[in-house]
């Protein structure tokens, strides 16, 4: 018997550094296991330029994970690499598979500045240089004092990268390509190219670069026994870098490694071509999803919701798409701030969790609240739709996206899980009732709607269809309850 599976964001952009989140997560194991969690995505595990309050984005060394004194810290924003190891041990003893972040775009906080030759580029059109070239201050030297070699004794220097954003010479900030690099191609073609993004750009032409990543990246599958990838910024690197890199990594350490990637774009066609490009066994998040679901929360009722699902990854590749409703990037504050409104937060959810399409993501800051922004848990909601797609969303799904106010679909359950079944019926509008088909099998039989729209049970019909209710801009489940 095989039960839907369900991926969780295990952190977002605010958390403090303390408590350890590894040490909360080891607590947490078996509570998220109970609740239907099948795998969670943990944050980068690796030493931040910015020492313990860096949330890893900003890569330092990749084989610190909380075990040197550098950057003023031996452990982490999350702890130790003893606690790290202590919580993947946990989350497997509960079942649960574990997904590193992967952040191999560029790096930050070099231990020693090189006089390099470059050209500076224009910020919105990376084809096009500003002046003649110059000699700058790049810190681009990398060689982790405070670890001495352990594990790796590769260090990085300019030669490693094709680009920087910072003339230490002059004190100017603006992007410079060094003499002699060319911008990856295959990347996303905002601002004409978009390689750069941040910091001391790597550059995934270099041989020894992708030996020494992919040596990384086997040592740290070893080291963790994590059992797959978030990649980070997939948008900035070139297509065949991460096909290579996945087959080898997969070859040597002999792991499926599960991998989804973050391209975040909202037109399905880039998205299409780059399943297209990578010609390797992975997913991507269905951006295009979430920008449908932040559109139709902040409509105020008038989004058109027949369409929600229109040029979405779930619709047209439902296989590689790991659906989501906010991250970390999304949420209040951040450089992809486009937060799902609170009132469609239930709708959104649902969508995501109690379809036959996708592997749904649940974001940490809906389920434990964003005490930076004072927004609150979800977790009452999100455990019981967690809990209706472990035990209830199952078998064939009927859809009835026919109306722009008020959508719905059933699934007619199946022999594996017993009394599955259900039928989900939303609305951003005035609500309504809508007749659906979920299976003759149920003739007779009594649905009630779990959410709390109706107090009343319905008679499945002798066709198999019953008249399921929602209330004015909320969601409705309905699952095989006979009356007492």
């Amino acid at each position: 018997m095989i039960d839907n599976g369900i991926m969780m964001q295990y952190f977002e952009w605010y958390m403090k550094s303390e408590p350890a989140l590894w040490t909360t997560v080891k607590k947490d194991a078996e509570k998220l296991k109970k609740a239907g969690v099948t795998s969670l995505w943990l944050p980068p595990a690796y030493k931040g330029a910015s020492g313990v309050e860096d949330s890893g984005y900003g890569v330092y060394d990749l084989y610190d994970l909380g075990e040197f004194n550098q950057k003023g810290t031996v452990r982490t924003k999350y702890g130790t690499k003893k606690e790290y190891l202590e919580a993947i041990e946990a989350l497997h003893e509960a079942g649960i598979n574990v997904y590193a972040d992967i952040v191999l775009n560029h790096k930050l906080g070099a231990d020693e500045m090189e006089k390099v030759t470059a050209e500076e580029f224009n910020s919105s059109n990376r084809y096009q240089m500003i002046g003649e070239g110059k000699t700058i201050g790049a810190w681009t030297k990398f060689t982790f004092p405070g670890r001495k070699g352990k594990y790796s004794d590769f260090t990085w220097n300019w030669n490693h990268f094709d680009g920087i954003d910072w003339d230490q010479s002059t004190m100017t900030k603006a992007i410079y390509k060094f003499s002699g690099k060319q911008w990856n191609n295959e990347v996303d073609l905002e601002n004409g190219n978009y390689d750069y993004l941040m910091g001391a750009d790597i550059d995934f032409n270099n041989r020894d670069v992708f030996e020494e990543l992919v040596r990384w990246a086997v040592w740290y599958v070893d080291i963790t026994g994590v059992d797959g990838f978030r990649l980070d910024a997939v948008k900035h690197i070139p297509a065949s870098f991460y096909r290579d890199f996945l087959y080898s990594v997969r070859e040597q350490t002999g792991k499926e490694l599960f991998t989804v990637g973050e391209y975040w774009n909202g037109n399905i066609n880039v998205l299409t071509e780059y399943l297209s490009s990578i010609k390797s066994e992975a997913s991507l998040f269905d951006v295009p999803l979430h920008y449908n679901l932040y559109h139709c929360s902040k409509a105020g009722g008038a989004y058109d919701l027949r369409t929600i699902l229109d040029g979405t990854l779930m619709r047209t590749n439902p296989v590689k798409a790991v659906t989501f409703v906010d991250n970390h990037d999304t949420q209040p504050g951040q450089s992809l701030e486009s937060f799902v409104e609170d009132w469609f937060k239930p709708m959104a959810y649902a969508i995501i969790l109690l379809r036959e399409e996708g592997y749904p993501c649940v974001f940490y800051g809906d389920y434990k609240g964003i005490p930076h922004d004072k927004i609150k848990s979800k977790k009452q909601l999100l455990d019981k739709l967690m809990k209706l797609r472990k035990t209830r969303s199952y078998g064939v799904q009927h859809d009835y996206l026919d109306d722009p106010d008020c959508i719905g679909w059933t699934r007619e359950g199946d022999a594996d899980h017993k009394d599955s079944g259900l039928a989900v019926v939303l609305s951003d509008g005035k609500g309504g009732t809508k007749r659906m088909y979920i299976g003759k099998h149920f003739a007779g039989s009594y649905f009630s709607d779990v959410m709390g729209n109706a107090k009343y049970n319905i008679k499945i019909d002798e066709d198999g269809c019953g008249n399921f209710y929602v209330n004015r801009g909320s969601v409705a489940v309905w699952v095989h309850k006979e009356p007492k």
